[in-house]
């Protein structure tokens, strides 16, 4: 199995710079090791001005230079460094690109506002997990303000607002106090800015909420909510009944009354307005502050690219005739061509998509193959027990090329393809196996398992899978053609093997349906 890899994420926000490092095991299993924040401030100056100056190229070198330390002293090879809205603007960022790359070594990206939304959205159904929906994400930033409306995980409007706290805080020149007339400005520009770039006004109601960014997990402890799905949370009433006392304060005062950096006393108060205006927009009583964001969706992508295989699977000739033959033997015992076809296409899918967290050798690939295609040879010989039947004739039939552990492997596929067996040391297939390849026996059959599942109708239903990745969970979105809930019940029964295997939770929903 692959080593684990140290990976590292870079955001350069408008309003400082931030680093994760972790340590992946593979895409579901991300160990964080080290964060650190260094308050650069690009947008400090840069929403009046649209270039940064020299000043904030050499502190932006020694930013990023010490960063780099941080990296190497972990061995961070894979990485990812991005930036946001402030140097979106700047109109000399090529040139900032280039010095950064000169005096630090790290690649910098410049990413669109709708993948900053986008990555803080994976990173927030990743922290939720599968059992929660949310239905709004808002991303508050230095430079910009991110909102994503969902359904059922799926976008249903997005929006990137120019409402960042620090552009409001040098575009209105409000460094300290902000007075009552100076709040209501602040609440007219986030609200005019709402009515233009929201097109259908959503009353989310009792629909759960989610912020992200500093501001928010501020916020969150100067007016904490009841915990939602594990999750502090941010209570607006309890906001809006504090925002006199946070605004009538200057930054000095701010600072130690709640123990927050400079650089955060300063935009908290024009964060606050923005969360209760938003809350008032859309209907909501609260947010859920989950304490990720966009490096942790940056996280998730390294560890899912690092453990995916890159290149497309060829077979050698011996494995393309291990299938002919497979085929020929399936053939003489009568087989259901469609339904097993149809499972040895959705296995594959399956295999190559769950690479980054099953991880196993890319030759394992063709044994899936044929154990799809065997795994109802038994009905030969009875339907009742076909799943031992089938590992018999699999294990002393005529299959050309199958020899050894392979035999093996492919007849305990076909012994282990529903949930009637559980691998056991006294069945003859998987006791034949030595102790490294009765893992590789197991995880194949998780995988099998769920594709025949996904045709327990045999009527080919599901045409294709989608796999997406959360922490400790798989998510399976199926595309099919007219209703596949016979097939998606009896996937969530046998996906059990699965999760116990690889000690995720495994759920799955119809593209385009609840």
């Amino acid at each position: 199995m692959p080593e684990p890899v140290p990976i590292a994420a870079i955001d350069a926000g408008s309003n400082a710079v931030r680093l994760s490092v972790a340590r992946a095991y593979s895409a579901l299993d991300i160990e964080p090791l080290q964060t650190e924040r260094y308050p650069l401030r690009l947008g400090e100056g840069v929403f009046l001005r649209p270039h940064f100056t020299e000043d904030v190229f050499k502190k932006a070198a020694k930013a990023f230079r010490h960063l780099r330390e941080v990296m190497d002293d972990f061995g961070v090879s894979r990485y990812r460094a991005v930036a946001t809205s402030a140097t979106r603007e700047a109109r000399n960022r090529r040139a900032f690109m280039r010095a950064i790359k000169r005096k630090s070594g790290i690649e910098l990206h410049v990413i669109s506002g709708a993948e900053e939304s986008r990555l803080g959205r994976e990173a927030v159904l990743a922290a939720l997990g599968p059992e929660a929906a949310p239905r709004c994400i808002v991303d508050l930033g230095g430079g910009s303000l991110e909102i994503s409306i969902l359904r059922n995980h799926a976008v249903e409007q997005s929006a990137q607002l120019s409402a960042g706290t620090v552009r409001l805080l040098t575009t209105l020149n409000l460094p300290g106090v902000i007075r009552p007339a100076q709040g209501e400005q602040v609440r007219r520009y986030v609200r005019a800015l709402l009515e233009s770039r929201i097109v259908q006004r959503p009353n989310l109601g009792d629909g759960i909420a989610v912020a992200l960014g500093g501001n928010a997990e501020t916020l969150a402890q100067i007016a904490p909510g009841p915990r939602e799905h594990g999750l502090q949370t941010m209570e607006l009433s309890l906001l809006r009944e504090r925002l006199p006392s946070i605004l009538g304060r200057d930054v000095r005062e701010r600072m130690k009354a709640y123990g927050v950096r400079r650089d955060r006393a300063d935009v908290m108060g024009i964060a606050a307005i923005t969360f209760v205006t938003l809350g008032r927009y859309l209907n909501l009583r609260l947010f859920a502050v989950p304490g990720v964001g966009v490096r942790e969706g940056l996280l998730q992508e390294i560890a899912r690219d690092a453990f995916s295989r890159k290149e497309p699977h060829r077979y050698s000739s011996a494995a393309r005739q291990l299938l002919v033959g497979t085929r020929s033997f399936a053939r003489r015992m009568q087989y259901d061509q469609q339904h097993s076809e149809h499972v040895r296409e959705l296995s594959l899918q399956l295999f190559d998509q769950l690479q980054p967290v099953h991880r196993l050798p890319a030759q394992t690939r063709v044994l899936l193959e044929a154990g799809a295609l065997l795994h109802d040879a038994g009905h030969m010989i009875s339907h009742r027990g076909h799943h031992k039947h089938g590992e018999y004739l699999a294990l002393h039939g005529d299959i050309p090329g199958l020899e050894g552990s392979d035999r093996a492997i492919v007849a305990g596929l076909v012994r282990y393809h529903n949930r009637k067996s559980q691998p056991a040391s006294h069945h003859a297939a998987y006791s034949s196996l030595d102790d490294g390849d009765k893992p590789i026996l197991r995880r194949l059959a998780a995988i099998l398992r769920i594709a025949e599942a996904l045709d327990h109708s045999h009527r080919q239903r599901v045409l294709r899978v989608r796999v997406s990745f959360q922490r400790g969970a798989v998510g399976l979105e199926v595309q099919a053609r007219g209703e596949a809930a016979e097939d998606l019940r009896d996937a969530e029964r046998s996906a059990e093997l699965f999760e116990r295997e690889f000690h995720v939770k495994f759920y799955f929903r119809q593209a385009g349906r609840g």
